[in-house]
């Protein structure tokens, strides 16, 4: 038996054949590989020629076929000749080398000298990137001068524009385009050739006309996907050069390449296909409502471990995510989210790969805050420093409303069902959360969310549960910090007008209401300044008219009506005792006036 095969792949069993027993010493031109049937155990030698293309895999067969008419008793019998094409092992690493180039370039880092040599074939499928260097190494021009000379390929992997000095991530687009195009011609083209190839294509593109044609003619592997890839990554101008996302997309989605280094995790059995399709192709919206496997959450986790960096994946897995796990708690309150800490560890390795993409990081907080509802994974997201990062977002991004609203969520779901060991953290939420209630004074959905973690920042040393399940609707029981709370008393002024007004602007939301008016009774029972601050008139009306309007709203909500007594049964306290003199007569007449005094 002969088999000609590409030197792209070293080894490739015969689909009748398995397994290969044994290798035997290398001639000239291949390797005999010893193997045997699976069902009849005969054993055969397999000569193993490598071909640099299927033009000459062709040729080579052609020339060999008349070796199957040998029939002599002294030379071994030819019983069959067979060509296998397979380009997996060129697909593999070009996908190492476009992962690398990919992380690089999203670090904001530049290789700068991409080429052959640069690129280090550490095995026989495993390649590493090297000799990265530096922008003033680069640009030192006596140094150039010196390497042009030295380099016998005169810098025909540089992009024109990197012989000017002026290097981008385009510059390694042109580069590593260089290198797809010379492992492409290589069949057909000498080093000599090969090299003026690249010197021409910088001032005349239609050089690479020709050669992508005779990539055709001479049945080159993968030549339509460069026939298109190759022109857009060697444009003249950086501007119109694509990115090495885009040569990404091209080769390993549209045209279905394979790399165990970017991708591949995109085409296995266990990732739907038109799930990848439409994440990548921001088709969304379209998907929504379709019947989902069971296994949806599982898939889109480890699409998103496997592509942490690549933005487009992230946002529309989460956006997904985000939406499967929400219609399930919709059909059903009480269910269970599984696989809580896969979720949250995945999503917080999501927040340290793009820190800085705010629609991102809006979606994961609203993921995070399901997964802290739930009640589990509680102690990992604490120790993975996430109310340091919530509070950091809202101080530097207190105009984003969406950041605003979800960060408050998420710091509301960690409070409400945790045990806060070490309040450190939450020593700037006070003034954090009431900056961005200043910033959205009528914004209904901020102030809801920003007055129930100012009532439980308050309650910090009280016993959450009950009340937390009921204003809330966090499940779990929990017993929090030391009695004081999170509220120093020189905020307590501030914090009080800021839930008066919430309740003033907001009397419809009736959570709302209740939240805030469970802070200012939390506030009142341990401050006499927060006591003295909801009693004091003002232009826009007093604390006390406010309740009595809060009471003819709600009179029927048991809820809102128990947290409105509950404020006037710590302000009375204050009133009934010599020793202070906060509201006096007022807050004795707004009691007798109180249905619950």
């Amino acid at each position: 038996m002969v088999r000609a095969e590409p030197r792209t792949r070293s080894c490739c069993h015969h689909p009748q054949l398995l397994p290969i027993l044994d290798w035997l010493n290398p001639g000239a031109l291949g390797v005999n590989l010893v193997v045997e049937e699976t069902k009849t155990k005969v054993k055969h030698v397999i000569k193993q020629v490598e071909c640099i293309d299927e033009h000459q895999a062709n040729e080579a067969l052609e020339e060999l076929m008349p070796l199957l008419k040998l029939q002599h008793a002294h030379i071994s019998i030819y019983q069959e000749l067979f060509i296998m094409w397979n380009s997996e092992w060129l697909q593999n690493m070009l996908g190492q080398v476009l992962d690398a180039v990919d992380y690089l370039h999203h670090l904001d880092v530049i290789h700068r000298n991409l080429k052959p040599s640069n690129i280090a074939l550490v095995s026989n499928d495993h390649c590493k990137l090297q000799d990265l260097s530096s922008n003033t190494l680069m640009t030192d021009k006596a140094k150039w001068n010196v390497r042009v000379e030295e380099d016998p390929f005169q810098k025909s992997w540089m992009a024109p524009e990197a012989l000017s000095f002026s290097f981008s991530q385009k510059s390694d687009v042109w580069s590593l385009g260089c290198i797809i195009l010379d492992m492409a011609s290589c069949s057909f083209l000498d080093t000599l050739g090969a090299m003026r190839l690249r010197r021409s294509i910088r001032s005349s593109p239609a050089s690479l006309s020709g050669v992508l044609r005779t990539m055709e003619e001479r049945k080159v592997p993968d030549a339509k996907t460069f026939q298109a890839l190759l022109p857009l990554m060697l444009q003249a101008d950086p501007a119109e050069r694509v990115t090495v996302r885009d040569v990404i997309h091209v080769t390993f989605v549209r045209s279905n390449f394979r790399s165990s280094g970017i991708a591949q995790v995109l085409r296995r059995q266990a990732v739907p296909e038109f799930v990848i399709d439409m994440l990548l192709e921001s088709n969304v919206a379209s998907i929504f409502g379709l019947p989902w496997p069971a296994e949806l959450v599982e898939v889109l986790l480890t699409v998103m471990k496997q592509h942490q960096r690549i933005l487009d994946i992230q946002l529309r897995a989460c956006t997904l995510l985000l939406r499967t796990l929400g219609q399930a708690l919709a059909q059903d309150a009480a269910a269970t989210v599984a696989n809580t800490s896969t979720i949250a560890a995945v999503l917080l390795s999501v927040l340290q790969s793009h820190p800085v993409e705010e629609q991102l990081l809006a979606t994961v907080y609203s993921l995070l805050t399901i997964v802290a509802s739930q009640g589990l994974a509680m102690d990992e997201l604490q120790r993975a420093g996430l109310f340091e990062d919530i509070l950091k977002r809202l101080d530097s991004l207190p105009r984003n409303r969406d950041i605003c609203i979800h960060g408050l969520s998420l710091l509301w779901a960690l409070l409400v069902d945790a045990i806060i060991v070490n309040k450190a953290p939450l020593e700037r939420a006070p003034a954090l959360v009431a900056e961005v209630l200043a910033t959205f004074p009528g914004d209904a959905e901020v102030a809801e969310a920003g007055c129930a973690v100012l009532w439980l920042l308050s309650l910090l040393g009280e016993q959450l549960g009950a009340q937390g399940r009921r204003a809330g609707r966090a499940p779990g029981h929990r017993c929090a910090g030391p009695s004081t709370g999170c509220i120093q008393e020189q905020e307590c002024a501030e914090v009080v007008d800021l839930l008066l007004q919430s309740i003033r602007l907001h009397q419809d939301r009736v959570l709302l209401v209740n939240n805030a008016y469970r802070g200012l009774a939390s506030l009142a029972k341990v401050s006499e300044l927060a006591a003295l601050q909801v009693v004091l008139p003002r232009e826009t009306g007093g604390g006390l008219d406010l309740i009595r309007e809060t009471y003819q709203l709600h009179c029927d909500d048991p809820e809102v009506v128990e947290s409105v007594c509950l404020l006037l049964a710590y302000l009375a306290a204050y009133s009934e005792d010599p020793a202070h003199g906060c509201g006096g007569g007022e807050g004795r007449n707004a009691l007798g006036q109180a249905p619950c005094s």
